[in-house]
């Protein structure tokens, strides 16, 4: 069964993180701000080969059939559970809606809420389990395709499994990291770093209710979806205000500022994938 990995990873990432100089995002000319509802998200099968038992699959960034990096949107039926099966490449998951299990065949239900991360090794066999009345997962990869495969093409290509469920996120505070200002309350967890050349890394944000600010961003990939709660989210451009809820997105390709505000009554955790810095404020 996989266990749960947090504490060194999440503070060898934190310290680096931490030693980084925070940096003052410019007036921005030309914004190349955008948004994506998760009402204008268009459903297909993930796995046509398993006609309608297949879980539904819409696409929020990215081409999930063609080569390029890809999140997309995964929904289960209620009582959904796959056959063993590997896939061609790794994926990173965050859970919006319901309770999502994934974990080697023989291993014991390990029921993730919203808010939970995980990830899926290429090669490593597996199923995925979902509970709920809706059952919606947030799904990411390097590069595609995205393919299902059969476990007698199974291989091990050196990397391990990570469950980290809701409750077990480790969250830092303007005391712990300079990527938040003293007076948002807002709050970050750094999920991982990859290995390229152009340090994407990812990371949720938590804002308390009554969030009232900016996030800004210098990064030339800025991938952000919301994972729980609502968020109006201004248009730089129109200052038109758009309602983004689980599953909407928005995104920039240069340095932004991306003008958010939380009238909800409970927090609002959004995934964010960047090859920048962040500031809260």
């Amino acid at each position: 069964m996989k266990k749960i990995i947090i504490s060194l990873f999440v503070l060898s990432f934190f310290i680096s993180c931490n030693q980084t100089e925070k940096k003052e995002v410019s007036k921005i000319e030309n914004p190349t701000n955008k948004v994506v509802l998760s009402s204008e998200i268009i459903w297909e099968k993930l796995n046509p080969a398993r006609g309608d038992k297949s879980p539904q699959a819409g696409t929020i960034w990215g081409d999930r059939k063609g080569k390029v990096a890809t999140g997309f949107l995964a929904k289960f039926v209620d009582g959904f559970s796959s056959p063993p099966h590997i896939h061609n490449v790794t994926y990173r998951a965050v859970v919006i809606e319901g309770l999502i299990h994934n974990d080697d065949p023989a291993a014991a239900n390990m029921w993730m809420p919203k808010g939970s991360f995980w990830t899926q090794p290429k090669g490593e066999s597996h199923i995925t389990s979902a509970k709920g009345n809706v059952n919606i997962a947030y799904v990411e990869i390097d590069h595609g395709p995205y393919l299902v495969k059969p476990i007698d093409q199974a291989f091990d290509n050196g990397e391990r499994p990570v469950n980290i469920s809701a409750n077990n996120v480790v969250w830092l505070n303007h005391t712990k990291t300079n990527w938040i200002d003293s007076k948002s309350n807002a709050e970050i967890s750094f999920l991982w770093e990859g290995k390229n050349t152009n340090k994407t890394k990812g990371l949720f944000i938590k804002l308390p209710k009554q969030f009232d600010g900016k996030i800004k961003t210098d990064g030339t990939i800025l991938h952000a979806v919301i994972i729980k709660g609502k968020l109006n989210y201004t248009l730089p451009l129109n200052q038109e205000i758009k309602t983004l809820d689980p599953g909407s997105y928005f995104t920039s390709t240069t340095k932004a500022e991306h003008q958010v505000t939380n009238n909800n009554k409970e927090d609002v955790t959004i995934y964010i994938r960047t090859n920048g810095n962040i500031y809260v404020e």
